[in-house]
């Protein structure tokens, strides 16, 4: 359980959130378009939020967004979800043809996505913090 922080404290995790937040654009950014290549269909723009129970959506308009705390798993992790609304892009539902499109682009999605439903609780700035041995808590 971490204590309340103070609000220095508060704001020195925000500016590290918004560096997150920055570095996961960059890299979902060129996920995408690795990926695209692979499954075709049209997308108008990718956003980057912090969702509170979703790792991606893709809108009927073509917006992909995806949440900036896929940057805390392993790689194949957060290739899973973008393959996962790409497939979005031609299937817009979860039907057996969409899950088979992700299977054909990504054989072992079923562990990535095993992984994330065992480890999304883990996936925070503050747990990504404590893990690399970064103190929450400025003495």
């Amino acid at each position: 359980m971490i204590p309340p922080l103070t609000y220095p404290e508060q704001r020195r995790l925000l500016v590290l959130e918004k560096r997150y937040r920055n570095m996961a654009r960059d890299l979902i950014t060129r996920r995408v378009t690795y990926y695209h290549g692979l499954t075709g269909g049209s997308y108008s723009k990718i956003t980057i939020r912090d969702q509170k129970s979703r790792w991606g959506s893709c809108s009927s308009l073509g917006t992909l967004s995806f949440n900036y705390r896929l940057i805390f798993a392993p790689a194949g992790v957060l290739d899973y979800v973008v393959v996962h609304e790409l497939c979005h892009l031609t299937h817009m539902n979860h039907s057996k043809n969409f899950w088979n499109m992700v299977e054909k682009i990504m054989p072992e999605y079923r562990q990535y996505k095993s992984w994330l439903a065992s480890h999304e609780r883990e996936l925070t700035l503050e747990q990504h913090l404590l893990k690399q041995g970064i103190p929450l808590i400025l003495d």
